[in-house]
């Protein structure tokens, strides 16, 4: 099972300050500019975690708002230390480098930061004297920058800035710089030039650039040990550069073979070259190659026995020269990857479970196009067989989901696998912390697209959790985002009634400034909508009765909410759905249960007297529908108002006495163990009852509530009516005068049912 250990004091403390930093590390100047408090001091290891916690926190979490100045905190190296940070995607702008050229930083990443232009081309200059790790990853436009050329008015009337590419930055003065990344370059970028002044790399990644010369790499043949060159365009030529790079131990050839046609075929002499000629090789990746039949072993020339990763056993006839297994070969999407023996530790592939979370661990960062597949791979895993590396799964596609949270391809595939991955069949190996994540990004993903697919498995896989329980700790942000998916006339009917199904368990059971809260984003009025639609439609589905129910629940003990509804036409709903579908018990059931709420409120009480709807309570009072539930509630409804006297009855019909009588014979006619579909969080609204003269047969229908949930329900009910204080109040009742015998000889049995279970249950261990 996952560990559920709470967080480093250090996590706390960095979320802590990253949330309030002008209460904690800085203030604010004129009201906009953070500036660094003038006491303090932080070391690197402090500051680089700020920077990156940050980071995350801008893209990963909903409730939390990027500063423009941030970066201002780091820029005086005398009171901050920077060395080592991430940054990506849109959150990064040239203004936050500048405002650290200060710093001595040893490592930067830039991920797929598009805001960056050649003006941070020239900030970087400041970090040549420090910096040995650089990534500019994704950075389509940092060699670019913005001229007003001459001569072109008309055009600089439309486009005042016209973006011309720099071709003269070299990384000349970059002395100490080992790793770099600048993977999915701008096409027309000098790559050959501009690497040139770097005289020792250790590692370079050019992923997705083509060069028809790769000659130039061969300076670097005595240090290169990593080199990436995904989704290059190969040639013999290539290859025969490549050879020579005698010190590489990981070699990245891979390609996306859905990208484009490509002519480079993968042959058993270009294998055996690899082999032969970088004997320091620990890592190769050949994922999305053609590969030539002759470079496999036919399957009846294979080993027999247990698969092995011995070369000499190997499946795949070059690699049996290996000196010792690979620690990593990518074979995803290839055909080498279903062969028996590879002699490999860890192999990416779309043969079984093991290889296709390699290939998602592996691909994740800077590979989108790839991860999605592999996703796709686990989905049909998870969906149609069992999944053995749950947690590691689970971990992944999270990651994947948080680090690609606008790639549509990423989000549609992992919330989808999240469904199966979450299901009640692997809940007991989940931590309430991994349950959290996924639920923060399943927000997430409904949070960024409104498409039909990513909010239906998103909404399906939140229904994978207890609720309101588990989604709690997100309670406000996931009851707006469904009143979000539900206020537009959708017309996608399984979204719908997931929505609906999931706010309805969202009031149900939870406190009462829960669904206050709830009533203020415009749950009722959204609800209502929903029920005119379907009206309208002349329709009585699902979404139809969860709609009812889920106003049943937020009514519940919230006055405001009552009042919301009868102000927003609740009444005429009310009525028409019950001309509209007479023979529809479960809804009844629930308009019924609803009114009872509103009933409960006296200051409403006076809108539901009048001749119509009281007539249409007191016929409902001979209702079969759904057991005695229908009926029971009219009788509900007629207590309230009964309660507040002969004076309050303010219609001529019809009248009060038989209305009286009508109740008394509904009461009488039901079954005292009728099992109930009704859920009482407390006794209060039926407890009033009991010490009134006005209404016996109010009096009577709550001690026949009472009697009914204690004798049929015991373990839940006895305790709460003790607890409540109702025992008094039935032996009170039962000295009034004004009481019918047959609801006093009713309240003793209640008092007898609840002594009874407290002897019981009594504790009478030593």
């Amino acid at each position: 099972m996952a560990s559920d250990t709470p967080e480093s004091l250090m996590a706390l403390c960095t979320d802590f300050c990253l949330r309030n930093l002008d209460g904690t590390l800085g203030y604010l100047l004129d009201k906009e500019t953070l500036r660094l408090h003038p006491d303090i001091f932080l070391p690197s290891e402090i500051c680089d975690r700020l920077v990156n916690e940050y980071v995350e926190l801008v893209n990963a979490a909903c409730n939390f708002e990027p500063h423009e100045s941030f970066f201002s905190l780091f820029s005086d190296p005398r009171s901050t230390r920077l060395t080592r940070i991430h940054l990506r995607e849109d959150l990064v702008q040239d203004q936050d480098l500048e405002a650290i050229r200060k710093q001595d930083l040893v490592e930067l990443y830039l991920t797929n930061c598009e805001k960056l232009s050649a003006k941070s081309l020239q900030t970087l200059r400041s970090f040549s004297h420090t910096l040995v790790s650089l990534s500019l990853f994704g950075c389509a436009n940092i060699f670019y920058e913005e001229e007003n050329p001459g001569g072109c008015e008309d055009e600089c009337l439309v486009n005042p800035t016209c973006q011309v590419l720099v071709k003269d930055f070299t990384f000349e003065g970059f002395s100490r710089l080992r790793f770099l990344n600048l993977g999915r370059m701008i096409d027309g970028v000098p790559v050959e030039s501009l690497l040139r002044p770097l005289n020792s790399l250790a590692a370079l990644d050019l992923s997705g650039i083509q060069t028809s010369d790769a000659a130039f790499l061969t300076q670097w043949k005595d240090s290169l040990v990593s080199l990436v060159l995904y989704n290059m365009d190969l040639s013999d030529d290539h290859i025969r550069v490549i050879v020579q790079l005698h010190k590489l131990r990981h070699l990245d050839i891979s390609r996306d073979r859905l990208s484009s046609y490509y002519k480079f075929k993968l042959t058993r002499k270009v294998l055996s070259l690899f082999v032969q000629k970088l004997g320091n090789l620990m890592s190769l990746d050949i994922s999305g190659h053609m590969i030539l039949e002759n470079c496999s072993i036919s399957k009846m020339d294979e080993e027999a026995g247990q698969t092995s990763i011995e070369p000499s056993k190997s499946s795949i006839m070059p690699f049996r020269a290996l000196k010792r297994p690979l620690q990593f070969l990518g074979l995803f999407e290839t055909s080498l990857c279903r062969l028996t023996h590879i002699p490999a530790y860890k192999v990416s592939g779309d043969k079984n479970e093991e290889q296709v979370l390699n290939a998602i661990e592996a691909y994740t960062e800077h590979r989108p196009e790839i991860t999605s597949r592999a996703i796709n791979l686990l989905f049909d895993i998870a969906r149609i067989e069992r999944c053995n590396q749950l947690l590691r799964a689970l971990k992944l596609v999270i990651t994947a989901l948080k680090c690609h949270k606008y790639d549509k391809n990423i989000q549609v595939t992992g919330s989808a696998a999240l469904f199966y991955l979450t299901n009640s069949e692997y809940r007991s190996e989940q931590s309430v912390k991994l349950r959290r994540q996924v639920i923060q990004v399943v927000l997430n993903g409904m949070e960024s697209y409104q498409e039909v697919t990513v909010q239906r498995n998103c909404c399906l896989t939140l229904c994978n959790f207890s609720i309101p329980e588990e989604l709690e700790f997100q309670y406000r942000r996931v009851n707006e985002l469904l009143l979000s998916i539900l206020n537009p006339t959708r017309q996608d009917e399984s979204i719908q009634r997931i929505a609906v199904h999931l706010c309805n368990a969202l009031v149900c059971q939870v406190d009462n400034d829960h669904k206050e809260a709830v009533g203020k984003m415009g749950f009722v009025v959204t609800m209502l909508k929903l029920i005119q639609k379907k009206l309208l439609d002349k329709i009585c589905d699902q979404v139809m009765e969860f709609s009812w129910s889920a106003l049943w629940n937020i009514t519940d003990e919230t006055p405001d909410n009552c009042e919301m509804f009868l102000n927003f036409n609740g009444m005429k709903l009310f009525l028409d759905c019950l001309k509209e579908f007479p023979e529809k018990q479960e809804l009844h059931r629930n308009m019924l249960g609803l009114l009872g709420n509103v009933a409960e409120v006296k200051e409403l009480r006076p809108q539901l007297m009048t001749s119509q709807f009281i007539s249409v309570f007191s016929n409902l009072l001979e209702s079969k529908a759904d057991g005695i539930e229908v009926s029971y509630n009219a009788c509900g409804v007629l207590s309230h108002i009964m309660f507040d006297g002969p004076e309050a009855w303010g219609i001529c019909e019809p009248q009060r006495e038989e209305v009286e009588e009508r109740m008394w014979a509904a009461i009488q006619s039901w079954d005292i163990n009728s099992r109930r579909n009704i859920n009482y969080r407390s006794f209060e609204p039926i407890l009033r009852l009991l010490p009134q003269g006005i209404s016996p047969v109010s009096q009577h229908w709550a001690t026949w509530a009472l009697y009914n949930l204690v004798s049929v329900y015991p373990d839940k009910y006895c305790p709460l009516l003790i607890k409540e204080g109702g025992l008094p109040l039935l032996r009170d009742m039962i000295k009034m005068a004004t009481a019918r015998q047959e609801t006093k000889e009713m309240a003793r049995k209640v008092i007898e049912h609840c002594s009874n279970f407290k002897e019981e249950n009594m504790d009478t261990s030593r």
